[in-house]
């Protein structure tokens, strides 16, 4: 029986990937480092700030990580205002709100950042846990985020529903013994049904309560 929803945020709650790309695309740009639109593809992969920074930039100090990571920080608010809602996620929560369905969130986001976007557009009241980056040691794949998140709402993994945009949020919430709905924007579809997803669909339009149900 499906007691709560796990939410990964970027790209599943909010369309953030093209301002997400964008400021690392400058912030990379401005170290004279120049990457293409499929290296990019990397920053939407559910990533902690401090793997994506050492995938680009090598081995970084840890001051270096955090200085770098408040100069992207800033490129990103800049187009902020940008920031969007994915199509039907209001409707989506309101019915799993009608029906008692305990919601979380579980994003590699900093604390700060995903506090502040959720907030932006008045999603933050809508959850019963929020757990970031800072909460965790590993970011996705590995599962712990989604572990972490259960042991908020209080539910047993089996009674969990995960919605993931990445591969490798879709293999944590496998791990973590998690049923998966993935969100395959930009044409996903193939590569989340191959690393696990029980249902895919284009947004939260194309899926109903009674469908995630039968999942269980």
């Amino acid at each position: 029986m499906c007691k709560g929803v796990i939410f990964d945020m970027d790209g599943v709650l909010i369309d953030s990937h093209p301002v997400h790309k964008k400021a690392w695309a400058q912030f990379l740009a401005s170290l004279n480092r120049r990457v293409s639109d499929e290296e990019l593809e990397f920053v939407t992969d559910g990533r902690k700030r401090e793997e994506i920074l050492r995938h680009f930039l090598g081995d970084l100090s840890s001051q270096r990580i955090g200085e770098y990571g408040r100069q992207k920080n800033e490129l990103f608010k800049k187009s902020a205002e940008d920031l969007r809602t994915i199509a039907g996620v209001v409707e989506f929560l309101d019915t799993l709100e009608a029906a008692s369905i305990r919601m979380a969130v579980a994003t590699c986001a900093s604390e700060v950042r995903a506090r502040e976007m959720l907030d932006q557009l008045g999603l933050l009241s809508r959850f019963a846990a929020i757990v970031t980056a800072n909460d965790v040691a590993k970011g996705k794949p590995d599962p712990e985020i989604f572990v972490r998140a259960a042991e908020q709402l209080k539910l047993a993994p089996q009674n969990l529903l995960v919605v993931e945009d990445a591969v490798s949020g879709v293999t944590a919430a496998k791990s973590a013994g998690m049923k998966c709905l993935g969100i395959a924007a930009e044409g996903r579809s193939n590569r989340l049904m191959k690393a696990g997803a029980d249902c895919v669909v284009p947004d939260y339009r194309e899926i109903s309560l009674f469908q995630i149900r039968r999942l269980f």
